[in-house]
């Protein structure tokens, strides 16, 4: 993501003009990928999707194998299958000529969020949102998705704080470097708090965390209300990262063009 700036002058009669300088974002602009949860599809990101696409940013939704069209592959579908689903979706968004591939946003809820913490690892993203992100053991990772609720260590592996270095997504939250949001839901019967105290820990490299708790609502927000609030914290957080972004370019660009003399008289 960058600012041009170019001098003109603006012509005010036959023989005066005035000199002016011209600010504008450039061609390309940010991308966000939004990834549903295991047992939703692409329509439940759809209205975000059109407030992000309000903020200019190029945003993708799609259905994971074993959803949708594709919920004939339910009981068979492995997490590598999906991370390989989220993964070309990724690369074909970064591909687009009017996207910017250094500024791209990953939305995730549940397991989603959980695949997107993953994703950050092998693709480069600048803004990471995690609505309830689910946690799962490292092993079996080839098994199918659906068997791995069959296994009883795993509510007990929710419920206890797991370190970094013994979960795949969590070294991933480790390594990344940028921009975070962390949604949590008071009443969530799926996804234990543990799970999110361990996911914010292990993000000790971000640039920043926001963390938002969000009154009222179930794993699934299937009030109205849990709905509209999670949508106002992610708008106002992607607001804040992207046009902040954009912002912060154009100061520096214009302090960079003042200390070379190119500009007169800027504060």
């Amino acid at each position: 993501m960058d600012v041009e700036l170019d001098h003109c002058r603006i012509d005010v009669t036959d023989d005066e003009n005035v000199e002016a300088t011209v600010l504008s974002p450039q061609r390309e602009l940010p991308g966000v990928l939004f990834v549903h949860g295991w047992g939703g599809s692409q329509e439940h990101d759809l209205s975000r999707a059109r407030e992000a696409a309000a903020l200019g940013c190029v945003c993708l939704t799609f259905d994971l194998r074993g959803h949708s069209a594709r919920a004939a592959s339910r009981d068979t579908v492995t997490r590598a299958q999906n991370l390989q689903d989220l993964c070309a979706t990724y690369d074909w968004l970064a591909r687009q000529s009017h996207v910017d591939d250094e500024a791209i946003a990953v939305v995730g809820i549940s397991y989603g969020g959980y695949l997107a913490a993953i994703l950050s690892q092998v693709r480069p993203v600048r803004w990471l949102a995690l609505r309830t992100p689910a946690i799962y053991l490292d092993k079996d990772w080839e098994s199918p998705k659906r068997r791995l609720h069959e296994d009883p260590e795993l509510l007990r592996y929710r419920h206890r704080p797991v370190a970094v270095e013994e979960n795949r997504a969590l070294r991933a939250c480790a390594q990344f470097e940028g921009d975070v949001l962390l949604v949590e839901a008071e009443h969530d019967e799926i996804i234990p708090r543990q799970v999110i105290e361990s996911y914010a820990a292990a993000f000790g490299s971000a640039r920043s965390m926001t963390r938002r708790l969000i009154r009222g609502a179930d794993h699934g927000f299937s009030e109205k209300n849990a709905q509209k609030d999670y949508t106002d914290v992610l708008m106002a957080w992607m607001t804040e990262m992207v046009v902040g972004s954009r912002g912060a370019i154009a100061e520096r660009k214009v302090r960079a063009y003042k200390e070379e003399g190119r500009i007169d008289g800027v504060t």
